[in-house]
């Protein structure tokens, strides 16, 4: 999807420039044309990554958009433009939150290369307060991403289940974000900053299974130098969230049963029970019941833990929701990676959507990864992902070496000169199909540009886009002195 900029100017003539330059480089753009009209744009929950503000605008100006804009807790990127580029408007400009600054007429390329640069620090500052809220355990379900009907449901399901401390299952494919949908109802719970502990049960070595989960003392057994509290205790307060929990020895299951009806763990070697209070949230990506049936799933654990049973999508159900995804973990890896890739290109993108991805959100993450490592164009391109369209990189064009440039024949040379206009004015080849020199070719060019422009050094230097005090010294160094006129202005080197 195309990042959007949000032009907010009173002029609308700025405006139509500015969204020429814009959509030039594929961005979408939004247009208000008054600090009102922006925040109201802004509060009917538009789509807007950047920010483009005129300082300068009747009723609401620029300065107190900006101001309002934050007080309302909007923290979008705000890039100010004005055309007056005082050191106190720029400070104040700064302080109020803007990220960037410049003064009209501005260069298209100073204004891409400060959109792109915003959309980085954008990309940062998101990425510094997804890894906050994991740190702190305060991720939640407004953090998931995904807007889908099957993801709504989960996000309806999971807000319900957060608020009680009921045992849930997550069940679902591999790859399919069980641990995000745990860690969601954790953040969202009143155990929201207490520890979350994940333990993946299919992991754990099967002779120390007992000592991760429920810890071991000093000198319990061979190897045990140090106490161990385990994964309980470690939990303790918060929620751990068991991955795999199909994956246990059945004489695991037992002590885990007893552990979740009692709320108290014994620790190996350790001579009385130790009280614990832990929010249990498990995920399987097998059929539980059938694992019962067959009996390598104890009946009663699994009662025990499908209380409230939730269904994680697979990435087949909820396609709607790639774009999203695609986009986030573009930004993540933007920062991760120091590039600064804007997005996907149209084509691709349906690339993605016709893909049937068979390992689920953590396949199309691994192959955003590989793309942005490998991509050197501000859109991801179908090549970028070859297993998925099939297509391949173009070769770049090779360079000659020097060595191994062609030399024009004489033939060839006079072939070339004979295709040129007769009264051509700069020749640029020799006689013998080389190239003159540089000096040469400059020195004829001079000439021909005092004759056409009869003498005005003004206008001669303004054509060849070069100072006056240059072109004075050129034409003395190539001995042109005596060809300049006065001009009807009388110009002399002097003037």
């Amino acid at each position: 999807m195309p990042k959007t900029v949000l032009v907010v100017d009173d002029d609308p003539t700025q405006r139509r420039l500015i969204q020429a330059v814009l959509e030039r480089e594929g961005f979408a753009v939004a247009h208000a044309e008054s600090g009102d009209a922006a925040i109201s744009h802004l509060m009917a929950g538009a789509k807007v990554d950047v920010i483009l503000l005129d300082l300068v605008m009747p009723r609401m100006s620029g300065h107190e958009t900006l101001v309002e804009m934050r007080a309302r807790d909007f923290h979008q990127p705000v890039i100010v433009v004005t055309a007056q580029g005082s050191i106190d408007t720029v400070v104040q400009a700064m302080q109020a939150g803007a990220c960037d600054f410049f003064v009209k007429p501005a260069s298209p390329e100073r204004i891409i290369v400060s959109i792109r640069n915003a959309l980085s620090m954008g990309d940062l500052r998101g990425e510094v307060d997804r890894l906050k809220k994991h740190k702190t355990g305060r991720f939640t379900f407004a953090d998931m991403v995904g807007g889908s009907a099957p993801m709504m449901l989960v996000k309806r399901m999971g807000e319900r289940a957060a608020k009680s401390t009921i045992p849930i299952l997550i069940t679902g494919e591999s790859g399919v974000g069980k641990e995000v949908i745990a860690r969601a109802l954790h953040g969202s719970s009143d155990r929201s900053g207490k520890p979350f502990v994940a333990v993946n049960c299919g992991a754990l070595p099967e002779n120390l299974v007992e000592s991760i989960l429920f810890g071991h003392e000093k000198g319990s057994f061979t190897g045990a130098t140090d106490k161990h509290l385990g994964k309980f205790q470690e939990a303790n307060g918060g929620t751990l969230f068991l991955d795999e929990v199909g994956e246990l020895p059945l004489d695991m299951q037992v002590k885990l049963l007893r552990a979740l009806q009692e709320s108290e763990i014994d620790p190996v070697g350790a001579k009385r029970s130790v009280k614990v209070d832990v929010r249990i949230v498990s995920a399987t990506n097998r059929d539980l019941s059938l694992a019962v049936a067959e009996g390598r799933f104890r009946e009663d654990l699994f009662y025990r833990l499908n209380v409230f049973p939730i269904e994680a999508p697979s990435l087949r159900e909820r396609k709607d929701d790639i774009p999203a995804l695609v986009e986030h973990f573009i930004r993540r890896f933007n920062v991760e990676e120091g590039k600064k890739v804007v997005g996907c290109a149209p084509e691709t993108l349906q690339h993605l959507l016709a893909h049937s991805w068979p390992g689920n959100v953590r396949q199309l993450e691994n192959a955003v990864y590989r793309a942005i490592v490998l991509s050197d164009s501000p859109y991801l391109q179908p090549f970028d992902f070859p297993a998925i369209s099939g297509a391949v990189a173009p070769v770049p064009q090779s360079v000659p070496e020097p060595s191994q440039a062609t030399v024009i024949s004489p033939e060839a040379a006079r072939q070339l000169m004979a295709e040129l206009p007769k009264d051509a004015p700069v020749r640029i080849l020799d006689e013998r199909g080389h190239l003159r020199t540089l000096e040469e070719i400059e020195r004829d060019l001079i000439q021909l540009a005092i004759e056409i422009y009869a003498g005005h050094m003004s206008e001669v230097a303004r054509r060849l886009g070069i100072g006056r005090s240059t072109l004075y010294r050129k034409v003395r160094e190539q001995g042109l002195d005596g060809i300049i006129g006065g001009g009807e202005d009388g110009e002399t080197e002097a003037a």
